[in-house]
């Protein structure tokens, strides 16, 4: 889009999130609908987090991993669900411009922290399978903190290299963004000069590394896969099971990444919906697909249950026995 110089000199202070533009009652429906996913995202990320942290069965590298994944699940969808819900609500759907920038930073520090994380936990189970009997030698605690600090620095350069590239860019209206949050691909589309290199710039730094990590995974996978088959150990189906776990989260994160930034930032009418699954559905599928396919963690968060009732009616014992007294 190529603007003129009188226009560069009014630059753009605010963009308008075009959001779904529905009827009333059906973005009524939508938040409502949103407004429970959201809830279910912190409840299901929240009860993983405490469970791995406070039950001594869970600490070992494989569930430290799992913990920091919740965490990133919780984040993600904190920095973008109320700006979703907010829009859904309101007719002027308005953002400042360093707000949005802001937001695009942290959506994409966060994100670029999962997906480092995901191919760290595949590294782990790597070396689980591979190496069991060395497994907590390698993978000890130094070891895993460190590569929770790398995913993080990871997901940092990431975002700081996507920003370094949209903020010293002239925008200078339309300030229109055809999405409900403020992501690169809209941003990027609204600048007043030819940006087809930086589109390039970004579609390589996102997207190809996307399809580089899902495409190494998913051969690593496959590598433990056939390894497990061999072997025929009583942990095979644990084994099994937690890796076709970690499959599903990869791939219902990767795809629609994918789908989003690994092309030419065109704007088609399905990509609404592609980020919706991967901004808000999938850090609620999430907990679901690692805990409905894991024993341990079910046991885990039972044991976490019932110590909670427990505490509550020793407490309401304690009330009730006062009372009377």
């Amino acid at each position: 889009m190529q603007g003129n110089h009188s226009n560069i000199t009014n630059p753009v202070t605010e963009f308008v999130l075009l959001g779904f533009n529905n009827s009333l009652k059906i973005q009524q429906f939508l938040f409502t609908v949103f407004f429970f996913v959201y809830l279910m995202t912190c409840l299901g990320n929240i009860t993983i987090l405490t469970t791995a942290i406070t039950d001594y069965h869970l600490h070992t590298p494989m569930y430290f991993f799992l913990a920091n994944l919740a965490f990133t699940d919780i984040a993600e969808s904190s920095v973008t669900t109320p700006i979703l819900l907010s829009g859904l609500l309101s007719q002027h759907k308005s953002v400042p411009f360093k707000e949005c920038i802001l937001h695009t930073f942290l959506f994409h520090f966060i994100g670029g922290a999962h997906i480092f994380l995901l191919a760290v936990m595949a590294a782990d189970r790597y070396v689980a399978i591979f190496k069991p009997l060395q497994y907590l030698t390698v993978m000890n605690r130094a070891v895993c903190l460190g590569l929770v600090v790398g995913s993080w620095a990871g997901g940092f350069i990431h975002s700081a290299t996507q920003i370094t590239l949209l903020l010293p860019l002239p925008y200078c209206g339309p300030n229109t963004l055809d999405n409900f949050h403020c992501d690169v691909p809209q941003v990027l589309k609204v600048a007043c000069i030819d940006t087809s290199l930086i589109e390039l710039l970004m579609v390589s730094n996102g997207g190809l590394l996307l399809i580089a990590i899902f495409v190494l995974l998913l051969i690593s996978y496959t590598v433990i896969l056939v390894q497990i088959r061999r072997q025929f150990t009583k942990g095979k189906h644990k084994a099994l099971s937690t890796c076709i776990a970690q499959i599903m989260a990869i791939s219902i994160t990767f795809i629609p990444a994918i789908l989003i930034y690994a092309r030419p930032f065109k704007i088609f009418a399905l990509d609404k919906v592609v980020s919706i699954f991967f901004t808000v559905l999938v850090p609620v599928l999430n907990p679901m697909v690692y805990t409905l396919r894991n024993t341990e963690m079910k046991k885990a968060i039972r044991r976490l249950v019932l110590r909670a009732l427990e505490g509550i009616l020793l407490t309401f014992h304690h009330h009730h026995f006062c009372y009377h007294v």
